[in-house]
């Protein structure tokens, strides 16, 4: 089995991609085959922590549109990626594999405050961790969230896993002509106005000099493969 490319890594998982193929919720069956994904990954001897969104319960800026303010709506948000992060904890330990969740914010009864310690600490016993609450504050995104954290736990690399297999210059779903791209800079993803991940979120990639694979989490093993270096993705590196 080849040795995996990265040791410590922070992976971005859609919240939406948690609900399956129903509008909304979460679909068990599909969160137990990420968490089987999850748990082969770490086996090839990667420390693994993940981000999940939360847009398969609440979207903020969707319910801010409805009249609620964007902090509350935000908030709202924030809260739903603690119960998708709880979901994926109960499939993966039910595995017979050790997670924890942390949390952005203080919630003593449900999980543990998000330290760089602490993660550090998880990560070292083999736990799988999952991050919620995004970065605790509103306005920004569980993608700019995946850097961050990324970025505090020194992590090599963020692995974006999504519906797409890479960034397009198009959505190729809506644009057959869209072209995808193998590699490109950060500075390119910016200017190109790639919606695969927002601005702020490949900024702070290119502050903080951190790769980012973006690969379609739709066939199982699809994390493994990018570990191991054969997986199919457009990297994000200057």
């Amino acid at each position: 089995m080849a040795e995996p490319v990265y040791r410590r890594v922070v992976i971005k998982l859609s919240g939406e991609y948690l609900a399956g193929s129903q509008s909304a919720g979460i679909d068990q069956p599909t969160v137990d085959r990420i968490a089987d994904d999850l748990i082969a990954a770490q086996k090839l001897g990667t420390e693994i922590a993940v981000v999940v969104g939360g847009g398969n319960m609440v979207r903020g800026v969707e319910v801010s549109s409805h009249g609620v303010s964007r902090t509350t709506g935000d908030t709202m948000g924030m809260l739903a990626t603690v119960m998708n992060c709880l979901a994926l904890e109960s499939s993966i330990e039910r595995r017979g594999t050790p997670a924890r969740t942390l949390s952005a914010f203080v919630m003593p009864e449900i999980c543990e405050l998000f330290t760089r310690a602490v993660t550090h600490k998880y990560l070292a016993e083999g736990r799988i961790v999952l991050l919620g609450g995004g970065t605790g504050n509103p306005f920004f995104t569980t993608d700019t969230t995946a850097v961050l954290r990324a970025a505090e736990i020194d992590a090599q690399v963020v692995l974006k896993a999504t519906n797409v297999d890479g960034v397009y210059s198009a959505d190729p779903k809506k644009d057959p002509a869209a072209k995808r791209f193998d590699r490109l800079t950060h500075a390119q993803a910016i200017q190109g106005g790639y919606k695969v991940m927002d601005a702020t979120a490949f900024a702070l990639a290119r502050e903080t000099s951190l790769p980012i694979i973006v690969f379609s989490i739709a066939e199982p093993g699809s994390i493994g493969a990018v570990l191991r270096g054969t997986g199919h993705g457009t990297i994000v590196a200057d």
